[in-house]
């Protein structure tokens, strides 16, 4: 069901200095940030051969990733984004196995502007993971 790692998220304390870390100590290349109100972040994407890395800082006083910097105030890696062909296919075939979809259960659009669902981390060796139709 699952098909490539679309990309490694990371929760950062401050988003500027994260993205210069990646930009200038380790060369690779960092992407403008673009804020995500519905999911409470703002983002940046770090382009790599095989992969992405996604920086992700509070936007809001309600973000979901405030806690994850509480908990954690370096910040760490937050969850992993795998790509399906289908993701109502893909949501029902995990429903019937009884993982939980976090959420209302329904798909909503992601920061690349598909459709992307949350699957809780207890149901997968305590990772968050997310799904993202491609």
């Amino acid at each position: 069901m699952i098909g490539k790692l679309n990309h490694v998220a990371i929760v950062v304390p401050d988003l500027a200095a994260a993205s210069a870390l990646y930009r200038d100590t380790l060369g690779a290349t960092v992407l403008s940030p673009h804020a995500l109100p519905e999911h409470g972040v703002t983002a940046v994407f770090v382009e790599l051969a095989n992969t992405r890395i996604e920086l992700l800082e509070p936007l809001g006083e309600q973000s979901p990733v405030r806690g994850f910097l509480a908990r954690s105030p370096d910040g760490g890696i937050h969850h992993l984004c795998y790509e399906v062909a289908d993701i109502r296919k893909a949501c029902d075939r995990l429903r019937a196995t009884g993982a939980r979809i976090l959420g209302d259960g329904e798909p909503r659009l992601g920061a690349h502007g598909k459709p992307v669902l949350f699957l809780h981390p207890k149901d997968f060796c305590g990772t968050l993971i997310e799904l993202e139709e491609v």
